[in-house]
Parts: C-alpha cells; structure tokens; sequence
C-alpha cells in the first residue's frame, strides 16, 4: 500500500469562551476530510513558530487554512489598518515561518482564502484591506447565501497550474472575505479572477506547488474544488 503523505493544517485560535475558559484551537472538520479523500493524512498544526522547522522536518505539504481575521498590514507595506481589519499576531507568526521554510524546500502549499492571502504576502505581493472601500460596484464578497452554495464565478486563467487541475476556464465558488489579494507579488501569476475584477487566485511561478485560492474547496461547492485537494495532495507524494 503506497504510504499517505501527512498533511499539515493549521488551526485557528481562539480567546476563553464557549468551547473552554482557557485559549483553544478549532478548525473544521471539512477541512481534514476533503484532505483525507484526497488520500492524504491530515494533522493539526499547534501555534508553535519555534517548531516550524522540526513539523516541517516530518510533513510532506501544508495546507494554510482560512479565519476570520486578516494579516498585518505592516508585513506588506500597506501602511495604516483599515478599521475593519482583525489580527491573530500569534497565528500569522506561526503560519507565515511554516509558509516560508516551506516555500525554501520546495515543499507543496495550498493556501485557502486568508490562507491564500498569507501566502501572497510571503511571495512578495499585496493586499485590499477591505473591498467595500477599494473596489467600486464589488461583488458581495461576503457573501448572504450559506458558505454550501455558490456567491459568484471565477474565470480560471489558462496556462496555470490551477487551469491545469480543474480542467475548466471558469469555476463557481463561495466566497467569505473582505479583503483580496491587490498584487500577487514578482515571482507569482494570478489564476483566478471574479467578474468584478477581483483576484480570487494566486500561484508561484518558482516553486512545483505553491498554490493559493480566495474560496473553500473543503466545501466542494463545485465538481472540480475536490480536484484541487486531490492535486495538492498528489505534488505531496513527490
């Protein structure tokens, strides 16, 4: 039996209350799912920066999870926070080291909405802190509908890694984000853009698998969001 790879995930976190009175993680269980379709081993991923390394030293990709919440705007240059903008500094810390000494093996990546995001940033791009503000006549991006249907299409940009996995020129995807990826950075192309101009899609152009979308396939809104699981899962073998 050919061995799974073992996929790291990251967590979100979380203050006291609700689930317990002390700080807790969660994340959701369509996230390991989709992943283990896939044929992948899932595990999660702990808060631990100083440990990126040793997790990377035993995982065969990552896969950075969305959040409510949004990167620092001084990791990018975009100067003052917007008043809607959200930090987790002790998730970003975590997840950027684990994208970075990822990206420096060559390790594959799959970034999911915020996570997508982050990985723009570790690629030298930008970010929109919040469409509303930037973006005339936008799509809701946040979108009313259950996160389980659709908010809008993508047009997928032929030629790309993302073309190459779905096998289509345009994709239905949820959508749950106030910010977007503004620019993707020198050694990354977009590969998925909305109808209002949005970039809902980023990938590296240096590495074999650094691939970022702004929607959640773990929900499989669309027939081909399980083929971008089961291709991220596929560069983990090797």
């Amino acid at each position: 039996m050919r061995k799974l790879p073992l996929i790291g995930l990251t967590l979100d976190a979380e203050q006291p209350g609700g689930y317990s009175k002390l700080p807790w993680y969660a994340l959701r269980q369509n996230y390991f799912s989709s992943v283990a379709e896939a044929g992948g081993l899932p595990i999660a991923l702990p808060h631990q920066p100083e440990l990126a390394e040793a997790y990377l030293d035993r995982i065969d990709g990552l896969l950075v999870t969305g959040g409510a919440f949004d990167v620092d705007p001084s990791l990018y240059g975009g100067g003052p926070a917007h008043p809607t903008v959200a930090l987790k500094e002790g998730r970003t810390a975590f997840e950027l080291a684990m994208v970075r000494g990822a990206l420096a093996r060559n390790m594959p990546i799959l970034g999911i909405c915020g996570g997508e995001q982050l990985l723009a940033v570790a690629l030298g791009g930008t970010l929109i802190q919040h469409i509303p503000d930037s973006v005339p006549d936008a799509l809701a991006h946040e979108q009313p509908n259950p996160r389980t249907e659709p908010g809008h299409e993508v047009a997928i940009t032929g030629g790309t890694l993302l073309a190459s996995i779905v096998g289509g020129t345009r994709m239905a995807v949820n959508s749950a984000h106030h910010q977007a990826v503004a620019t993707p950075g020198p050694d990354a192309v977009v590969n998925a853009v909305a109808p209002d101009g949005i970039i809902e899609g980023i990938e590296s152009i240096r590495h074999r698998f650094a691939l970022g979308v702004q929607w959640h396939p773990e929900y499989a809104v669309d027939r081909a969001d399980q083929r971008i699981l089961d291709g991220f899962v596929v560069a983990c073998h090797g």
